[in-house]
């Protein structure tokens, strides 16, 4: 037999053909990529993935199996329980919870302080005011503080400040960890350290034995220090927790935290244009692609929803967007809490651009696209009529809301 490779050129053609059957099976499975720090991020999810415990990983999406035609039953995977009865130091962590839950930033810095921690030490994380988080035990938690109280709500570091100062007395943690962000982790960060009168680490994304290595020069250049008591990490700063399930126990503050008179007053939020929040920065962000037929019904959805606009590459190329809204390896790689895609069908590059969204939503008439693999919520059907029932959503919530506070 000769040993010539031959080539299969209907194999080609169905990988390369989206609305073929067979096309996601003929997909190469991507098992780990290197992030926008250098990290290199592994797939937990693929079919036949060994974690470092030595426990495979399950896929349950079916989008590695040939979609859902081809899905099978899951066996559930019971991580094992990782306890710390007598923590011999604590890690504390203070997560951003930008709409009470963890973000990814978050869950890097849970998994970056569970490395600090080790077998002896516990993670204990720090949370202001009411949450709706309940993945704690599977991001790395094994204490729960949870201070609540009005003096926590809105914008007031001070306070938080404060009640940071009686955390750090009664545990007198090793280290103390916080998102270095743009949701309020870095200033209270910052403001913390001024507090303790110590030198903080910040823009830390690696730590090596007793050294933490922090982004500098606009970011082009690493600076490394002595691993600090106080670390304002970066995105990707570590892996998150995937191979172990927590206690989360709750702790409580042994003394009540005094009241002082606020030198700052939130007066609330500041209404914004969501047209002129950059797509980088965007929370919310509501996508058209090819499938869109009515864009004024598009537009009249996202501003009732009160949500950023993006576009397919195919929408910005036909004109109907501007070209700073695409989105994509081409566009703008954007990190939103909730991407609703409206007619995009998923072509490789806008999938690249919204990897590290939270909370994927996809509106398409096809059940086999890849945008509905990605999603973590599909909703099949034509797109006028789901959009209307959006907006007449949208106003049913609103006009109830203003008759219970009549």
């Amino acid at each position: 037999m000769s040993d010539i490779i031959r080539r299969d050129p209907r194999a080609e053609w169905i990988a390369r053909n989206r609305l073929h059957p067979l096309h996601a099976a003929m997909q190469p499975v991507q098992h780990s990529w290197m992030g926008p720090n250098g990290v290199i991020r592994k797939n937990v999810h693929g079919i036949g993935f060994i974690g470092p415990n030595g426990i495979k990983r399950i896929d349950r999406s079916g989008a590695q199996q040939g979609g859902a035609a081809k899905r099978t039953a899951a066996v559930e995977v019971q991580l094992p329980l990782h306890q710390v009865s007598a923590p011999a130091f604590y890690i504390n962590v203070v997560p951003d919870m930008v709409g009470g839950r963890l973000s990814s930033h978050d869950r890097d810095l849970l998994g970056l302080a569970r490395q600090l921690a080790g077998s002896d030490g516990a993670v204990l994380a720090v949370v202001f005011g009411e949450h709706k988080e309940n993945a704690f035990a599977t991001a790395g938690v094994d204490r729960l503080l949870v201070l609540e109280g009005h003096a926590f709500d809105g914008y007031s570091p001070e306070q938080r400040v404060q009640g940071l100062r009686a955390v750090d007395n009664q545990f007198n943690p090793r280290h103390w960890l916080l998102p270095d962000s743009r949701s309020g982790g870095g200033e209270l960060g910052r403001r913390f350290a001024a507090s303790l009168k110590e030198r903080p680490a910040t823009r830390v994304w690696q730590i090596k034995g007793d050294e933490c290595i922090g982004r500098a020069g606009a970011g082009q250049e690493d600076l490394a220090r002595p691993l600090a008591r106080l670390i304002l990490a970066a995105v990707e700063c570590a892996e998150p927790v995937s191979e172990t399930r927590h206690e989360v126990l709750p702790v409580e503050l042994s003394t009540a935290l005094a009241r002082s008179l606020p030198r700052i007053e939130d007066l609330g939020a500041v209404a914004v244009d969501p047209a002129a929040i950059p797509m980088a920065e965007a929370e919310f962000i509501f996508s058209g692609g090819n499938g869109v037929k009515d864009w004024a019904l598009f537009h009249q959805t996202a501003a009732a929803l009160g949500a950023t606009e993006g576009a397919s590459r195919v929408a910005v190329d036909d004109g109907f967007m501007a070209r700073d809204r695409q989105v994509g390896a081409s566009g703008t790689w954007v990190t939103a809490r909730v991407y609703v895609a409206v007619g995009i069908s998923g072509a490789i590059q806008h999938l690249q651009g919204i990897g590290a969204c939270d909370k994927v939503v996809a509106i398409n008439l096809d059940p086999g696209c890849d945008m509905i693999k990605r999603a973590d919520l599909s909703v099949i059907g034509e797109s006028n009529a789901i959009l209307q029932a959006l907006i007449d959503a949208v106003e049913a919530y609103r006009n109830g809301a203003k008759r219970d506070a009549a």
